[in-house]
């Protein structure tokens, strides 16, 4: 497997781990109504459930970027860098959003997006 197919792999499980913290260990989750019950949460389960929202996002974005790299034949070793950079960059965002640092967190962000946009110029 290509390592910028594997980054995205992984990338698109970042989702649903960040809703699994979100969850773990809560007695009071309720299955029946999830999205209302993590609507309700505070704390880093909240930020748990708003970088598993942005993680989807820049999975989107992040893929189509990918697809289109390895489509127009660009440089393997190039799209295997940024693809690793993002989601160096993705693993360290939902770090920094658990905990709180939002200053690295916006910074993190806008790491992976000026990865994405680099995977559409190369």
């Amino acid at each position: 497997m290509k390592i910028g197919y594997l980054c995205l792999l992984i990338t698109c499980l970042l989702p649903i781990l960040a809703t699994g913290i979100a969850k773990f260990g809560d007695r009071s989750y309720d299955n029946r109504q999830p999205r209302d019950w993590l609507a309700r949460q505070t704390g880093y389960r909240a930020r748990a459930n708003a970088a598993q929202a942005n993680s989807w996002e820049a999975l989107i974005v992040f893929g189509l970027a990918l697809l289109s790299a390895y489509q127009r034949g660009a440089s393997a070793s190039m799209i295997d860098t940024l693809s690793m950079v993002f989601l160096a960059a993705r693993l360290a965002y939902l770090g920094a959003y658990l905990a709180n640092i939002h200053l690295l967190r916006s910074l993190l962000w806008m790491v992976g997006m000026a990865v994405s946009i680099a995977l559409f110029l190369i």
